[in-house]
């Protein structure tokens, strides 16, 4: 699955932008302020309807304007194309349309392939709270496991309707929460063992790409789940905990509450690892999750890495390059082309400076 072209039209600071994209690394250079992580923005948007750099996606609307876009272009493997758009304006809202058609989540999956992005502002995988975690963690389940997908969705749901009962029974009115607390136990164990497969998965070629790439120590991914077992062990746990959630007015226990854990030499990257070591981490994680998807014989995902190479000795610059030149496709945006190893520039794009008309030259 290749992404053959992305579009903005406008986003941010890009009025009218087009580049097409071929099987690869594509690099794109330009200074400080040029419209790179702009433009990395605008093909995430385009194929998932989201920012990896804010949630409100007003915030892509250009300064003055009244809405963005960005469109994308999609080739499977069998040649078909499709072709996504999004957009959010002031006074409608957003849209996310397959080839003109508004579809839903799973439909737009199926026909992209899956997305990695290293940022920045992405750090917040590694530094933030587990609700971060958790859902990256989902995200990859979703991509290894296709038929996985909808755990989160169906666990969550029923987490919800738990929930809403608890703030009711806890107001003094009636319902059966022995009911919800089977209907929410067979998605819990089955969203933890598929979390627990996936660590297990990712937790060897974590280690190796962290110490490939300069983790002091050995590099660790553990999943810590709140709720372990069978459907039926979870609803005992339930059962368990209910005078404790009545009191609270919500679930106190559960995987909703997981933790996965990014460490080295036992030490939490969250606490006490510098942003050094977390951006390592954080792109070491990314090419783990790239390498067992590799090798089950599942798309490679989209790696968008943004200014990847500013804390990188040349020799992990191309260690790197090495890595993600073997398949699939990766978008790398550097400030000078001094930084990125030569195989990366065999495709590229020039940004022009800030000042400058923001269309783009080859």
């Amino acid at each position: 699955m290749l992404v053959a072209a992305v579009e903005a039209r406008p986003l941010r600071s890009l009025s009218d932008v087009r580049i097409e994209l071929g099987a690869g690394i594509f690099s794109l250079i330009g200074p400080n302020g040029a419209g790179k992580t702009n433009l990395l923005e605008s093909l995430y948007f385009a194929l998932t309807g989201r920012s990896f750099r804010t949630s409100d996606r007003r915030d892509l609307i250009p300064f003055g304007g009244q809405f963005a876009r960005a469109e994308a272009l999609v080739r499977d493997g069998d040649g078909i194309e499709h072709r996504f758009l999004a957009s959010v304006s002031r006074p409608e809202g957003r849209r996310h349309l397959l080839d003109g058609n508004s579809a839903d989540a799973a439909t737009l999956s199926r026909h992209r392939p899956p997305i990695a992005v290293f940022s920045p502002d992405r750090l917040v995988l590694v530094k933030g709270p587990p609700g971060e975690r958790r859902a990256h963690l989902d995200a990859y389940v979703a991509a290894r496991w296709p038929a996985r997908a909808q755990l989160r969705r169906r666990f969550g749901q029923a987490l919800a309707q738990r929930n809403a009962l608890l703030a009711r029974l806890a107001r003094g009115e009636g319902g059966d929460l022995e009911a919800w607390d089977a209907a929410l136990a067979e998605p819990a164990a089955a969203l933890v063992a598929a979390r627990a497969a996936a660590v297990e998965e990712l937790a060897p070629p974590f280690a190796a790409a962290a110490t490939e790439l300069g983790l002091h120590g050995v590099g660790e991914v553990e999943y810590a789940p709140r709720a372990e077992g069978t459907a039926e062990e979870i609803r005992a746990g339930l059962a368990e905990r209910r005078a404790t959630d009545l009191r609270l007015g919500r679930t106190s226990w559960g995987p909703h509450l997981d933790e996965l854990k990014i460490a080295t030499r036992g030490r939490a990257l969250r606490r006490y690892g510098s942003q050094g070591q977390q951006r390592t981490a954080l792109l070491a994680l990314l090419f783990a999750e790239r390498e067992a998807l590799l090798a089950s014989g599942r798309p490679p995902p989209l790696l968008l890495l943004d200014d990847v190479m500013s804390e990188l000795d040349p020799e992990r610059r191309e260690r790197l390059v090495e890595r993600i030149g073997g398949g699939g496709q990766a978008l790398i945006t550097a400030a000078a082309e001094e930084s990125v190893p030569a195989r990366a520039l065999e495709q590229q794009m020039r940004m022009p400076p800030p000042a400058a008309s923001p269309a783009i030259a080859a």
